[in-house]
């Protein structure tokens, strides 16, 4: 009997990428959700951009629809509803304050959409790796592009909302 790790069948490259895309449609499903949460609770500094970007995030996400559909993808309803649970009890920690809304809930809540984008970024940059023709390059792009603006754009608000947490007032 051989112990060599070489002597199993390799798993199919199609049904692989269809795991890939089921869990990062998963994944996007909390994303959106996320979004849209901090967008109906961040304070005014960040409020219409936020809207934006959740806008932005469903969008990708109908974008990535397409891009499942196209490999044979259906949506992943047990795995997107377990995701939104997971996000939803990620809420229940407090930042420093229990009565009120704390400054630093921003800073992490912004962080968490930051990392929500970095992982469809990486997601978006597999799929350009890939030399499958059922795969819309021209539209993997494009939806890259707009993830890495939106990057920008958190980073810049994440970093106002650090200064006004966690800097000293003068």
């Amino acid at each position: 009997m051989s112990t060599d790790d070489t002597s199993e069948a390799r798993p199919d490259p199609d049904e692989l990428l269809k795991v890939y895309l089921r869990r990062h449609l998963a994944a996007s499903a909390g994303g959106v959700d996320l979004f849209r949460r901090v967008a109906g609770s961040i304070p005014a500094f960040a409020r219409d951009e936020v809207v934006r970007l959740a806008d932005d995030v469903a969008a990708d996400r109908r974008g990535l629809l397409d891009i499942a559909k196209s490999v044979g993808v259906t949506q992943p309803q047990v795995q997107e509803t377990i995701t939104r649970i997971g996000q939803q009890l990620g809420r229940l920690h407090p930042a420093g304050t229990l009565l009120k809304r704390s400054p630093l809930t921003d800073v992490i809540e912004l962080e968490a959409m930051k990392a929500a984008t970095n992982a469809r970024i990486l997601g978006f940059r597999t799929l350009q790796e890939l030399s499958d023709p059922r795969l819309d390059q021209r539209h993997v792009t494009t939806l890259l592009e707009r993830a890495l603006d939106q990057e920008e754009r958190i980073e810049l608000l994440r970093v106002e909302a650090v200064h006004r947490a966690l800097r000293p007032q003068d």
